[in-house]
């Protein structure tokens, strides 16, 4: 991981002030730091304890120990590098993600892209709020002094008061929350492994039995879904404050070591717990959080709250603050604030729904992973493509021009990325979520067993949305991007 020459190397020497950059290119004054900072808010949003119920959720597909394993570090490693080469392009262009993809897909058809990013954001700030409001009130009511819907109230106000106010703040303050959430999660969390070690039975966890090797892929593409996948669209947020000359290979290597390093060792150590106990496994479906409270003595339960929702506090104020970025560029014209304080709201609608109304978490959480990550996966692949292709960094004013050089709404990377999300999206099943039944329409022409057949629920479609995006791209787009660089 090679570094730039040393400049302010710490986020926090920036006047915390509310940020006033929106979908605008970062001046030379503003651009600072080496790639080594990008650990902070990488690591601090993923470092929540919900990496342990990941591990629950790989042994759910009926996969042993192993598999679980190997399909949990091949999926976070490989989708949190997909994450580390896209920030490679905001520090090429000094602008947020889905501003950068307007080189691929033009200015006003990037809209439909960053419309669907928006959604996938929103829906993860959702998820981590009510993960967070959920996790509160089982600490409230092991003490026996609440937990009941006052309390859910309460924890619901606090924690998204927190994830709005940061995320309209800004740049400077994400930068300084992340470092404390780093130090304060992390310490707490090794204590929590600590205390709860004893409840691991490795003669349990190794007789597992194996499953097959579509359990295995299925697995592997909603570790996939569920980690890197959902922060690609926003990978470059982040990289955009660094200088031009920062090292590329130091983004990239930044990026991916402070976003796999607790996902890993939070997953192993889940699945060593959830392997250990079926109870457990059951119970975390229904409340991923809550339910690692029940492994833990009464002294430990606040430290323990205190972990769960820093953690995923974390992740919903990063979130939110790059859906607000999506929205822009979706074609909302308001400031940045705005924008976070509006999909704030939706945040705390959706939360409350989870929350007080939703019966189920599990099977309509991977249903929105799957669901969205094809066509984010057929958008990813896209932008990497575009971006090996490039010799150059972008032509900041074209990036706002539709007669620029990027172009209006050129057709074909938009008729590729609706293709490749047509076939992804006919390649995966969500039966545990029943709006979306309608999906995996291709398994039966296909020959591959149709919606309830061995290959039903390894969510190829995923994978295939993003090698179609890929490819396409490198074999239909390489004239076009080479006429965009000779144009003066």
């Amino acid at each position: 991981m090679t570094d730039a020459p040393p400049s302010d190397d710490t986020p926090s020497i920036r006047p915390l002030q509310m940020e006033t950059h929106g979908l605008d290119v970062i001046g030379d004054a503003d651009r600072k730091g080496t790639p080594r900072t990008l650990f902070w808010p990488w690591f601090g949003a993923n470092v929540s304890v919900l990496g342990m119920s990941y591990g629950a959720f790989a042994l759910g597909f009926g996969i042993s120990f192993g598999q679980a394993l190997a399909a949990g570090i091949l999926g976070i490693v490989f989708s949190f590098l997909l994450c580390g080469f896209v920030a490679v392009a905001g520090k090429r262009g000094s602008a947020p993600t889905m501003v950068l993809s307007r080189a691929a897909y033009g200015v006003r058809g990037n809209r439909l892209p960053a419309a669907v990013s928006w959604l996938l954001t929103v829906g993860w700030e959702t998820v981590l709020c009510a993960l967070a409001t959920m996790a509160t009130a089982t600490v409230f009511r092991r003490f026996g002094t609440g937990g009941g819907d006052e309390t859910k109230v309460v924890a619901l106000v606090i924690v998204a008061a927190l994830v709005v106010v940061v995320g309209v703040m800004g740049f400077d303050l994400i930068m300084r929350l992340q470092t404390v959430i780093t130090v304060v999660t992390g310490i707490l969390t090794l204590v929590y492994v600590v205390l709860v070690a004893d409840h691991i039975h490795w003669s349990t966890v190794s007789a597992v039995p194996a499953g097959s090797a579509q359990e295995f892929i299925g697995a592997l593409v909603f570790m996939m879904t569920g980690f890197g996948l959902g922060w690609v669209n926003a990978a470059a947020d982040y990289s955009r404050y660094l200088p031009r000359t920062a090292s590329g290979r130091g983004v990239v290597g930044w990026t991916t070591f402070g976003a796999c390093l607790a996902p890993l060792l939070l997953l192993v150590f889940g699945l060593l717990l959830a392997g250990s106990s079926a109870e457990l496994g059951e119970a975390i479906a229904l409340d991923p959080i809550g339910a690692l409270t029940t492994l833990l003595p009464t002294w430990f339960l606040i430290p323990f709250a205190a972990v769960a929702v820093f953690g995923l506090v974390g992740g919903a104020v990063l979130d939110i603050y790059s859906s607000g970025l999506a929205l822009l560029a979706a074609g909302l014209r308001v400031p940045r604030p705005l924008a976070a304080l509006v999909d704030g709201v939706l945040m705390i609608a959706g939360a409350v729904y989870i929350v007080f109304f939703a019966d189920d978490f599990l099977g309509p959480f991977i249903g929105f992973l799957t669901t969205l990550g094809v066509p984010v996966a057929a958008w990813c692949g896209v932008m990497l493509a575009d971006l090996l292709l490039r010799r150059r960094d972008y032509a900041e004013e074209d990036l706002f021009r539709p007669d620029g050089r990027y172009g209006d709404i050129p057709p074909g990377p938009l008729l590729l990325t609706l293709a490749a999300t047509a076939l992804g999206w006919g390649l995966v099943t969500n039966t545990a979520a029943g709006r979306l039944d309608w999906q995996g329409y291709l398994l039966g022409p296909l020959g591959l067993g149709g919606r309830t057949g061995d290959w039903a629920f390894a969510n190829l479609g995923v994978l295939i949305a993003l090698a179609i995006g890929f490819l396409g791209t490198l074999l239909l787009s390489s004239s076009r991007v080479r006429a965009q660089e000779g144009r003066a």
